[in-house]
């Protein structure tokens, strides 16, 4: 901070010590010429003296005889009083030179009063960004407090979907169970089912068998009732050839054919064989009928039990089906509410990410302008020290000015009150170049802490 600031006073105070210079041997000169001026007069004002001195000693004395008047040549000989025939230039344009350093110094007073109104606007604005830092950490901290009460409540919203996750495991675990079961009466019905069609097509068959042995009884007895007739015919026949014939025959008379009785014989023997295989057959299609019939009702006495719980087993199916759908239905309608709070948690963080990015952004801004200020600040400075330093010179130079024409000093005065005038100015500036360095010094120090 300091260097810049160094090498610019060195150039300022070198130049000003030219101007010093300057004006320091056009004002001896001009001096000089005003004390040539001054002897010259108070040498005629000394010869002026002596001619009344004369004078009033022959007027007030006898009167004496009228002399020769003799003339010193020498005495009419011009004056050489040397004085600058240019001085009312000189002072014509030192005139000019004051009346454009007065505005000069008018105008610097203006940019004075400017840079002091910008100075306050800078305390102004320096104060408000103290403030704003301020407010700054209380927003921080309710940002901080709303990031944790939102994370409070994630924590929550999580611990509630471990309990619903260990919930939908243990029901999801309930859910197999009842498929498994749902499944296996599937597959015991699917059997039983297997089993029925198997049944019932023994019992078709057995049906059918019964038909085909009807079918058979009825064509035997048709069979049979065809033989009896032609039996009955060759009974008719035989007898009416018996009628027809005689014949004779030697036999042993002690023993009688009895036709009648062979026939009846050979017809109930018939009628026995068919009642008898009528009789077994009827009773074999009645057993198998009865057999059939029994486990006809059992299967279906099976089938009924099945049916029922198959229909249990649907009513308890559909009741667990409609509570999933309802835990479900929880379970999505938590894990929106879970999505919704992450999504209005994550908005919320970014939204005191970009609040805290913008503040920290108008913070460096803030930074940046009041570094900025403090450079321009220092300028004004500089340029305010400049100004002291013109000031300086020019009221030494007006006093001077005044002294001179007031007093008019001789030119060994007016040298020591130069060399008195370098003193002075030398002091003020070397006084003016610390002040300024510790303003500086401080603002940079100022400057270099708030930064940090």
């Amino acid at each position: 901070w300091l260097l810049p600031l160094s090498s610019t006073y060195s150039r300022r105070q070198s130049l000003l010590f030219s101007i010093c210079s300057s004006v320091r041997s056009s004002y001896g000169g001009a001096n000089r010429g005003m004390g040539a001026g001054m002897g010259g007069g108070s040498f005629i004002s000394s010869s002026s003296a002596y001619g009344l001195g004369m004078g009033m000693g022959m007027g007030t004395g006898v009167v004496a005889p009228i002399q020769a008047v003799t003339v010193n040549k020498s005495l009419l000989a011009p004056l050489n009083l040397e004085i600058d025939p240019n001085i009312q230039v000189v002072r014509t344009q030192e005139k000019e030179q004051m009346k454009s350093l007065n505005n000069r110094f008018a105008s610097f007073i203006d940019k004075v009063r400017f840079l002091e109104q910008q100075n306050k606007m800078l305390e102004t604005k320096w104060s408000l960004l103290q403030n704003q830092t301020a407010t700054r950490s209380n927003i921080d901290a309710m940002f901080e407090a709303y990031i944790g009460n939102l994370r409070r409540q994630l924590d929550s919203l999580g611990n509630d979907k471990m309990k619903l996750e260990a919930d939908l495991h243990n029901m999801q675990g309930l859910v197999e169970d009842f498929k498994n079961k749902y499944e296996d009466e599937i597959n015991k019905r699917t059997e039983c089912e297997n089993e029925f069609v198997l049944i019932k097509k023994d019992v078709d068959e057995a049906y059918m068998n019964k038909v085909e042995l009807e079918a058979k009884l009825e064509s035997l007895t048709d069979e049979i009732n065809f033989l009896r007739q032609i039996f009955e015919e060759e009974i008719r026949e035989l007898q009416s050839q018996i009628k027809d014939t005689s014949v004779i025959v030697e036999m042993d008379n002690s023993r009688n054919l009895d036709m009648d009785a062979i026939v009846a014989e050979v017809r109930a023997q018939y009628e026995d064989i068919a009642n008898r295989s009528r009789a077994e057959a009827e009773m074999w299609y009645k057993s198998k009928y009865e057999e059939m019939q029994s486990s006809a009702n059992k299967y279906g006495d099976d089938l009924r039990s099945t049916k029922t719980e198959i229909a249990d087993l649907n009513r308890m199916i559909q009741r667990l089906q409609s509570e999933i759908d309802a835990v479900k239905g929880q379970r999505a309608n938590l894990e929106n509410q879970i999505a919704e709070a992450e999504e209005r948690g994550e908005l919320a963080v970014r939204d005191a990410k970009a609040r805290i990015k913008d503040l920290e952004e108008a913070l460096q801004r803030a930074k940046q302008d009041m570094a900025r200020q403090i450079r321009e600040y220092q300028d004004l400075m500089n340029v305010k020290l400049a100004l002291d330093i013109e000031i300086a010179t020019y009221r030494k130079l007006l006093e001077g000015e005044e002294d001179r024409l007031a007093t008019g000093i001789k030119s060994i005065n007016i040298s020591k009150q130069s060399s008195k005038f370098d003193s002075l100015l030398q002091r003020s500036l070397m006084k003016s170049l610390a002040w300024n360095a510790l303003i500086s010094w401080t603002f940079g120090a100022d400057l270099f802490r708030v930064l940090s």
